[in-house]
């Protein structure tokens, strides 16, 4: 085993163990947005689903209305909409 392949081994183990996973940054960024910022909703709006459809939306830079046709069993885009028009201050 030379140098570089074993300096390689270990860049590759470092990073493995800081990597987080899809649904570990997914979770960190609804943290982040629920501490930062509140939607009173109720029924199939609650807040945990909006910030996730918000977050699949923008990772995929895609739109609020195709990201809604696409997933199942979530809210329509008038809903998620209708529930953001309530933020009154985005500072």
């Amino acid at each position: 085993m030379t140098f570089l392949s074993i300096e390689k081994a270990v860049c590759s183990a470092a990073t493995k163990e800081l990597a987080l996973i899809d649904s570990e940054t997914l979770d960190e960024v609804i943290e982040c947005l629920t501490e930062n910022f509140s939607i009173q909703s109720q029924g199939a709006c609650d807040q945990q689903t909006l910030f996730e459809i918000l977050v699949k939306a923008a990772s995929s830079g895609n739109s609020i209305e195709n990201t809604a046709k696409v997933l199942k069993k979530i809210p329509t885009a008038n809903d998620i909409r209708y529930h953001l028009d309530k933020i009154n201050n985005f500072e």
